[in-house]
């Protein structure tokens, strides 16, 4: 696969499988929210308890960021929040986050914290799976603000077909700072998952739901 173990994209991947904020599970795939099935599960909230890891993927975040002129950080509710807290204090930014919807009540806010007009924003996600919710998150700021945020910048990408397009087509590209393909050379490397998985990885990746319907369809069978 080419990716070396010691580039940065590599180590956040080694961090992310070793703390189980990633699981790669070909043979046992996870039943998600939507109804459909995935061999990989997501769960970057765990960084929050472990320092190290959490100091790692905030450092990765503020390289990745050099040189960016910025106003406002702002987190994508709610995993990506805690995120775009560690990379606001550390490079002494305003910050805000961006809810799924506005709020049902009080002032009825989408955006909690202050945007002006015309503010520079990066948007903060932990997970980039269909980018749903992050290119919500970039409609909300774009409102407040008159003009597209800067980018989308999340820890990890599924790098499903045809989700980086969308964020390009509303003026915003997505930076992650690890991949699908990343992990599962770390996973293959580290002996968590097997060649033959690697193909059956990247099936799923190329096609979600044509995926899910099969290892659906052989589960009813095997009952």
């Amino acid at each position: 696969m080419g990716q070396k173990l010691h580039t940065s994209s590599a180590r956040i991947a080694k961090t992310l499988l070793d703390i189980g904020g990633i699981t790669l599970s070909p043979d046992r795939p996870f039943v998600l929210a939507s109804g459909l099935c995935a061999p990989i599960y997501c769960d970057n909230r765990l960084m929050l308890s472990y320092p190290d890891a959490r100091n790692r993927i905030t450092d990765a975040f503020v390289a990745s960021l050099e040189g960016v002129e910025i106003d406002t950080i702002v987190g994508v509710a709610t995993a990506g929040i805690a995120y775009a807290a560690f990379v606001a204090d550390r490079l002494k930014l305003p910050m805000a986050y961006a809810r799924s919807k506005p709020k049902g009540h009080g002032r009825r806010n989408q955006i909690e914290g202050k945007l002006e007009r015309g503010n520079r924003v990066v948007i903060i996600e932990d997970l980039v799976s269909t980018g749903k919710s992050s290119l919500v998150a970039v409609d909300a700021v774009r409102t407040a603000t008159g003009i597209p945020p800067l980018g989308v910048w999340a820890v990890v990408s599924y790098n499903l077909k045809g989700v980086a397009a969308r964020f390009i087509d509303v003026g915003t590209p997505l930076h992650t700072l690890t991949t699908f393909e990343t992990l599962m050379h770390v996973a293959l490397e580290s002996r968590s998952i097997r060649a033959s998985d690697v193909d059956n990885l990247r099936r799923w990746q190329q096609d979600v739901e044509g995926w899910s319907a099969i290892y659906r369809n052989q589960d009813s069978a095997d009952r």
